[in-house]
């Protein structure tokens, strides 16, 4: 689990514990050029893993460091004995301009954390999940955004990144055909994240209930019920659903 020190990859990786799963929750834990907000903690990744103790392993990990992935996949086999689901949900948001203003260190920042930290956790996780017997019944599920569906102002750049996501979800679903592997995305709409924070210090909005009204529910969505939808994804239950989207965005997108 990519992004678990807090937000929706910490409420996957509570979720997924809850329900006996065995995780290892893997964060950058430091800040990152192009991104105009703190990223999460050693501390908060810390503790989230205290809560479960010896069901939930934290490492300090980069998405952009394939090695690093690697290495925290073999983690997830040596210590559990075999992978059954990866989950790549960091990410980060930057823009708040016209896209012919945008700079590189912000696509770069996107981009690289987005859509290349999921490109390599699918690399590092998808032969691990090949790895178990037939039938098997491995899950690959990545957290795109409702951005990655409707255009959004000033945050081109964004919207990009997360139709990456998209696109690279339905070409690894093609290519596990056959094998009892699935991948999915998980678009959410506005959550209440610092990510949501972030972006409405970008739109200098004064309160983050304004993102509310887009959304059918009439209000900001919890970042569990976000990860209730990724959660079943990585179960038995979804293995008729794959290389699609669930759109878990209170009717962002209706």
């Amino acid at each position: 689990m990519t992004g678990a020190a807090r937000g929706i990859g910490a409420a996957v990786v509570e979720q997924l514990a809850g329900a006996g799963w065995q995780v290892v929750a893997a964060d950058r834990c430091a800040d990152l050029p192009g991104v105009p907000y703190p990223m999460g903690s050693q501390r908060e990744l810390a503790e989230l893993a205290a809560r479960w103790p010896g069901r939930v392993l934290d490492v300090v990990a980069d998405v952009r460091d394939p090695q690093a992935l690697r290495a925290a996949v073999a983690l997830a086999e040596e210590r559990f004995g075999a992978l059954d689901a990866a989950v790549a949900a960091a990410a980060v948001i930057a823009g708040g301009r016209p896209l012919w203003e945008t700079p590189d260190e912000e696509w770069d920042a996107l981009f690289e954390t987005g859509v290349r930290g999921v490109a390599n956790l699918a690399r590092a996780a998808v032969p691990a999940l090949l790895r178990r017997p037939e039938p098997r019944s491995g899950r690959f599920v990545a957290l795109a955004s409702a951005a990655a569906h409707r255009g959004l102002w000033h945050l081109a750049a964004y919207n990009a990144a997360k139709h990456g996501v998209v696109g690279l979800v339905r070409g690894l679903a093609t290519d596990l055909r056959g094998t009892g592997v699935t991948a999915t995305a998980v678009s959410p709409g506005s959550t209440r994240t610092a990510m949501l924070d972030a972006s409405a210090a970008l739109y200098d909005l004064p309160d983050v209930e304004e993102f509310a009204v887009h959304q059918l529910v009439d209000r900001l969505l919890d970042p569990a019920e976000v990860a209730a939808a990724v959660c079943w994804l990585c179960s038995e239950q979804s293995s008729a659903v794959t290389g699609t989207v669930v759109h878990a965005d209170g009717g962002f997108t209706a």
